[in-house]
């Protein structure tokens, strides 16, 4: 029979013995160790963490101004709109740098692998909160579209970095839609959330929605509102069937209900509107 075919189409006899192989399917883990060289991205948010991508500190908070207090928002607040800061005092940049590092060094002492994303230009004050930027999803990972202009143009810097390691890009966000990494939660295997806010919107969650669902996870939209802007700030996973709601004396907590905590000093850039969740993304994790 492979003769007969020959014969018929011989320009196109290789075809015939190089067929196409749709199985085993993309999310296959023998499939993405083979053609990716890890089963990147996540299924969960409490599985053994392997690698994350960070964004080392530099000296973009050099501009914040001391003249710059805004006493309605208490912050020192760009009158351009280019960053803001919570506090009367500018950064001490000694600090913010230490504390940076603090946080690198105790993921690399549970054996993190920490990839960093190239700096960015000075005007990109929140670049060191790589959590926003993007998503992690099993297999690979969701380039987002940061809300406000200080940020826009983030999303290209870690495509590149994340491409660069060979992780597949599943999804970018286009149109009008607004995600930011902050805001969606990884509830079971099967069951994520996305918080819907003024910085992430409907429209982001239904192009996300879409990709979940080919992999067989539902996604629920969790409307916020005021100026809670991320879901992270109020929810979070600490085992497969454990979750942290709004806890105010969190380490406390944890530790009674037997969980190590491992205590960062990380105050200086909270200042900067974001904390240690906000400034690591998770690039592949073992499922729980």
């Amino acid at each position: 029979m492979l003769r007969d075919e020959a014969a018929r189409a011989p320009v196109e006899y290789h075809q015939v013995l190089c067929p196409p192989v749709p199985e085993p399917g993309f999310h296959d883990p023998g499939e993405l160790e083979r053609v990716w060289g890890a089963q990147w991205g996540s299924h969960d948010e409490v599985g053994v963490l392997r690698d994350v991508l960070m964004r080392r500190a530099g000296d973009e908070l050099a501009q914040v101004r001391a003249d710059a207090w805004d006493e309605s928002a208490q912050a020192l607040v760009d009158p351009a709109g280019g960053w803001y800061w919570t506090d009367r005092m500018p950064p001490d940049l000694d600090l913010v740098h230490a504390q940076h590092r603090g946080l690198v060094e105790a993921l690399e002492a549970e054996g993190v692998d920490v990839h960093f994303a190239d700096p960015l230009p000075a005007r990109f004050t929140k670049a060191i909160y790589t959590r926003d930027p993007l998503v992690s999803v099993p297999g690979g990972v969701v380039i987002g579209r940061m809300a406000p202009l200080m940020r826009r143009g983030e999303e290209a810097s870690v495509t590149r970095a994340v491409a660069a390691l060979g992780i597949p890009i599943l999804q970018t966000i286009i149109g009008a839609g607004m995600l930011e990494g902050g805001t969606f939660v990884k509830l079971t295997p099967r069951v994520a959330a996305f918080g819907t806010s003024i910085r992430c919107n409907a429209e982001a969650a239904d192009q996300l929605r879409e990709l979940l669902a080919r992999m067989g996870i539902e996604l629920i939209v969790v409307p916020m509102g005021g100026f809670s802007i991320h879901i992270d700030a109020h929810f979070g996973m600490v085992d497969v069937d454990k979750a942290l709601v709004d806890a105010p004396r969190t380490a406390e907590l944890l530790e009674r209900r037997g969980l190590e905590v491992v205590r960062i000093p990380y105050f200086e850039l909270h200042k900067n509107g974001g904390g240690i969740h906000c400034s690591t993304m998770e690039l592949r994790r073992d499922p729980a």
